[in-house]
């Protein structure tokens, strides 16, 4: 059974079935990664940055950026109402300054630049605590077969939903 919720909720639910369904996001990010905003096209989120975060010079790992590249764009697409969010083709970033050492809040947009039937565009931009652009990356994924009658826009299988979040 599904629910239909709008797109804040909805993006909410997608976020809870990463942690549930996905091994890296809720290993790497967990409860430091949080959604602060989220509409048609457009994602704010923000993570407390912890030690498991860093590299070994102190400051945020390029990689964790990465990761979170690959999940604010994907967050992005469900935005425009996809449970289903599709799989990468690419991934660019440019690190620009530092983005944060441990407790620090780095903040990231994502945006669903164009969502066509084949390939959906994202953009993710970082700030750091000073709110200095810190990095920005790009993210393509293939999202054929995401939204069909089976899976309807903006519906949310129940066992993600939480009922305070409508």
């Amino acid at each position: 059974m599904t629910t239909k919720l709008a797109p804040g909720p909805f993006v909410r639910a997608v976020w809870r079935s990463f942690m549930v369904d996905s091994g890296l996001e809720g290993r790497l990010l967990g409860e430091h990664f949080r959604i602060k905003e989220a509409a048609a096209g457009k994602v704010t989120f923000e993570l407390d940055i912890k030690r498991q975060h860093t590299n070994r010079l102190g400051t945020l790992h390029g990689g964790c950026i990465a990761s979170m590249v690959d999940l604010g764009g994907s967050l992005a697409v469900a935005s425009m109402g996809r449970f289903a969010t599709g799989v990468s083709t690419d991934i660019n970033v440019s690190y620009i300054s530092v983005a944060g050492r441990v407790g620090d809040t780095v903040t990231g947009t994502a945006t669903c630049e164009k969502i066509g039937k084949t390939l959906a565009y994202t953009m993710v931009h970082f700030w750091n605590s000073k709110g200095e652009l810190a990095a920005r990356g790009s993210h393509t994924k293939y999202v054929a077969g995401t939204l069909t009658p089976e899976k309807p826009e903006y519906a949310a299988p129940n066992q993600f939903v939480d009922k305070t979040d409508k």
